[in-house]
């Protein structure tokens, strides 16, 4: 079936396209209403159906046959170690990992927070509070004792789980005083804590709290699966939200089976004993559907892997990967591979790998510029996919859909809406625009299987941040447009459109277009307040290892870039280089903290950055040079 087949069947006929869907798990009860309404009128998927996503990722494939195949590859050059784990070890270590669980009292419906670094028992926790019915919240390793406190309170754990340490390139991170403080200032009281120890970090146990996860371990009974249902929360993952109080998103089971299961063959044409890496965290969505739900369920192999793009050893680390597990599907954030570029401009080491089984390269977590696309598809010759989602959605949103039929690929553009997303551009009254006109990007409801049905432990807020500016519709929070041919393209935040003059104009536009510079690694568009015109942009460069440009130059040059592409209403006229940009743990810079300090407004410094030293060197750098509004 083509795409436009595909998807004119899940827009027209959604429940004959996702019960055909959903017959592709392995139910305990297989659903008779495909979709119905929940008490709050928000749709629902499966809803009479029964499962458990941990037996569907793993006791599944052992029963039909996959017990030797490897599950899981562990590849850390932190630490200098490599492991391979088959279906069936795997099932093994999590069901009694799951015992463990069990015996600190863990139920059906219970919570249970797990704050590890990148190491297969991350994993093992996750499926194993998935085998009881549970409902896992994964904690990025490495946040601060008051953020991990804050999602304790709200996702009331019953146990949390956690690793002596975690490591950044050769840092090692202490986790275990963070964690003894947050369970100390939170409100809701943790009684037992599971603890990993790390070699690189023996932490002290606190007697009568802490179960050593080995010795644990090595008692435990096994557990079996518990079936749920598919409505039935898989888990809460917090994302952060304007009010300061992140927002935790509720995932449910069966819905997000179906969906991923889908998307391994849709989106990224992956088969079962494929070779999936997906180069994030589990701490984040992308961890949590495509390095384990989403290869897991569809039988493959996922890569597990505790470094970075760069300096773990070098800049050709990606590559390695892939030439030695025969990666067939690499994906991972754009700040990737704009930081292997960095260190790595003319691709050189990309040379040293053979990539002959790496079909395609994936990208999202923020946009793809267009310079960052070019050079990747010319220096690994591989096709590059952009696609866009979000952590309330679970899977990709738009996307070219490479198991139904590989589209032609628009530079900046993340292709065309996935079968199920019914994507329209709207004007602020609610309209929907035609081709080329920029709005903003809402999803028609009900939303496709896996998306949110409501945030933990609070509706009213799921539907103030969602649902009310445009009645009918989810309201992404994105901007952008789609062209005369139907690609979607997307603009950055609507927070991210500036108003200069009465002209809305997208500073993601103006990134792309100094992005294209020679010298320029990264860049950030802002907008600051002008008395004549509104606001005006100001572009935030980061320039290319060995360059040889003069600040003056520069500037000058990029200014004229904007003028000949965008023309001279941009109003882009000042340009400064910076040493660096602040940015999320998952690599997205900071627009709305660099706004803060541009309008001298106290900054609001989130738990996500990378980097909490890098906001006083850029509010130096912005001062120095002027662009701190006084007063």
């Amino acid at each position: 079936m083509s795409y436009q087949e595909e998807y004119g069947k899940a827009t027209n006929q959604p429940q004959e396209f996702w019960a055909e869907q959903a017959e592709n798990i392995a139910w305990y009860k297989a659903p008779q209403t495909i979709l119905s309404e929940d008490e709050n009128g928000i749709g629902r998927w499966f809803a009479d159906g029964e499962l458990n996503t941990c037996y569907l990722a793993l006791d599944y494939h052992v029963e039909n046959g996959r017990g030797d195949q490897v599950a899981i590859i562990y590849d850390s050059p932190v630490t200098d170690t490599k492991q391979k784990i088959t279906y069936t070890e795997l099932t093994e270590q999590v069901a009694k990992f799951a015992g463990v669980l069990a015996a600190q009292g863990v139920t059906k419906g219970d919570r249970v927070v797990i704050y590890m670094p990148m190491i297969p028992e991350a994993l093992v926790a996750m499926l194993a509070v998935a085998r009881l019915g549970a409902i896992h919240s994964v904690v990025f390793g490495g946040f601060s004792a008051h953020e991990l406190a804050v999602r304790i309170d709200d996702a009331e754990p019953t146990v949390l789980v956690t690793a002596s340490c975690g490591i950044e390139i050769s840092r090692v991170i202490e986790y275990k005083p963070m964690v003894d403080e947050a369970v100390v200032i939170a409100e809701h009281k943790v009684n037992n804590v599971i603890l990993l120890q790390r070699e690189q970090c023996v932490a002290e146990m606190q007697a009568g709290r802490d179960i050593d996860w080995a010795e644990a371990m090595s008692s435990a009974e096994p557990a079996e699966c518990v079936p749920v249902k598919a409505t039935d929360p898989l888990y809460v993952l917090y994302t952060s939200g304007t009010t300061g109080k992140p927002k935790g998103v509720v995932r449910d089971n069966g819905g997000h089976a179906v969906a991923l299961k889908y998307s391994m063959k849709a989106i990224y044409n992956i088969k079962p004993g494929d070779v999936f890496w997906a180069a994030s965290d589990v701490g984040w969505v992308v961890g949590h559907s495509y390095i384990v739900y989403g290869p897991l369920l569809n039988g493959c192999t996922t890569v597990v892997y505790e470094g970075k793009p760069v300096r773990t050893p070098d800049a050709g680390g990606f590559w390695r990967v892939c030439e030695e597990y025969g990666v067939k599907a690499l994906f991972a954030a754009p700040t990737a591979f704009r930081a292997i570029r960095k260190e790595d401009p003319e691709g050189a080491l990309i040379g040293d790998y053979n990539l002959d089984g790496l079909d395609t390269i994936f990208m999202a977590g923020e946009r793809l510029d267009p310079p960052t696309y070019e050079w990747t598809m010319e220096k690994t010759g591989k096709p590059v996919i952009d696609h866009w989602w979000q952590t309330e959605t679970g899977w990709a949103i738009c996307a070219n859909p490479t198991g139904l039929e590989s589209l032609p690929v628009k530079a900046g553009s993340s292709t065309v809406p996935v079968p199920g997303f019914n994507v329209q551009i709207l004007d602020e009254a609610g309209n929907e625009l035609g081709p080329n006109q920029q709005g903003s990007i809402a999803l028609k409801l009900p939303l496709p299987p896996s998306c949110l049905p409501t945030v933990w432990g609070d509706f009213n807020r799921f539907a103030e941040s969602y649902l009310t500016e445009y009645p009918g519709f989810y309201c992404s929070g994105d901007g952008g447009y789609f062209d005369e041919d139907g690609y979607l393209f997307i603009m950055g935040r609507t927070d991210d459109v500036i108003n200069v003059a009465g002209h809305r104009l997208s500073t993601g536009e103006m990134e792309e277009v100094l992005a294209a510079h020679d010298a320029v690694a990264e860049c950030s568009v802002i907008g600051i307040e002008d008395k004549l015109k509104g606001q005006v942009p100001v572009g935030l460069t980061l320039l290319k290892d060995g360059v040889d440009i003069s600040e003056e130059d520069l500037q000058s040059e990029l200014v004229a870039m904007v003028r000949k592409q965008i023309g001279p209403l941009a109003c882009l006229k000042r340009t400064i280089v910076v040493p660096r940009l602040p940015k999320t743990r998952s690599g997205k810079i900071l627009r709305k903290l660099l706004r803060q300090i541009a309008a001298g407004q106290e900054v609001s410094v989130p738990s996500t950055i990378d980097d909490p030293a890098s906001v006083a060197e850029i509010q130096s750098v912005m001062t120095e040079k002027g662009l701190v509004e006084k007063g």
